[in-house]
């Protein structure tokens, strides 16, 4: 369907609440039409990916790129006065081999660090994630601790860990309990089924059990369908 179509197809299937990737570049009063039109909440968007088809995954510890990075926030933070997302997410990039790892974590923490009172004074959170190294070679996060470390060394609650069920099966397995160990830092889930990133039911996850598991842990926030459908 065409982009600003789907706001609309997804509140006649049900939806109340939708997400969406990269904003900028969107037609701002296009999208404000379209969230309004359908009657749907926006729980996030994607800012600042970079080339996706390129290979980028974002770029918020890249040195060279601090300055862009830092406007793009503040552009997807000004166009939320307007959709109202809930909270927004950024990647951080892949791995400069220039650089030394630690030396490209510490700009990803600088940046972080920079965002917390802009994120703030917005009173909206920003996501981080893993990516599975499969699919997206040389990302800075590639593991469920990769994330938590960057998120205790900035210490606010307006930096969240952005839970990929899909992800961290490839990953790491042992879904229960990183969920239970990741769960103080959560702040969305995204699903889909291993292998082929489909819906849940397709593949290898039990998501009766996971989703159970997390909804007993407690978890109160969205599970948002991040999959490539069968149908």
């Amino acid at each position: 369907m065409p982009f600003f179509d789907r706001f609309d197809r997804a509140r006649r299937a049900g939806f109340t609440h939708v997400e969406f990737a990269c904003v900028l570049g969107l037609d701002h009063d296009a999208l404000d039409h379209a969230v309004r039109s359908a009657g749907v909440q926006v729980v996030q968007y994607n800012f600042a990916d970079g080339d996706i088809a390129a290979g980028e995954r974002g770029y918020a510890s890249h040195p060279d790129r601090r300055s862009e990075w830092r406007q793009a926030l503040l552009a997807a933070l000004d166009i939320a006065h307007r959709v109202h997302p809930l909270q927004i997410h950024s990647l951080v990039g892949v791995r400069i081999p220039a650089l030394a790892r630690q030396d490209q974590i510490a700009v990803l923490v600088e940046n972080l660090a920079w965002a917390v009172p802009h994120l703030e004074r917005a009173g909206r959170p920003m996501m981080i994630e893993l990516l599975n190294p499969a699919e997206s070679p040389g990302y800075l996060l590639e593991r469920t601790a990769d994330a938590l470390d960057v998120l205790r060394i900035v210490g606010s609650p307006w930096l969240r860990f952005q839970f990929d069920i899909y992800h961290v099966q490839r990953t790491e397995g042992e879904l229960i309990n990183c969920l239970r160990a990741c769960l103080g830092h959560i702040g969305h889930v995204q699903v889909a089924d291993n292998p082929g990133r489909h819906e849940p039911g397709t593949g290898e996850i039990n998501y009766r059990a996971v989703l159970g598991a997390l909804e007993r842990m407690g978890y109160a926030r969205f599970v948002g369908l991040e999959y490539v459908p069968t149908a």
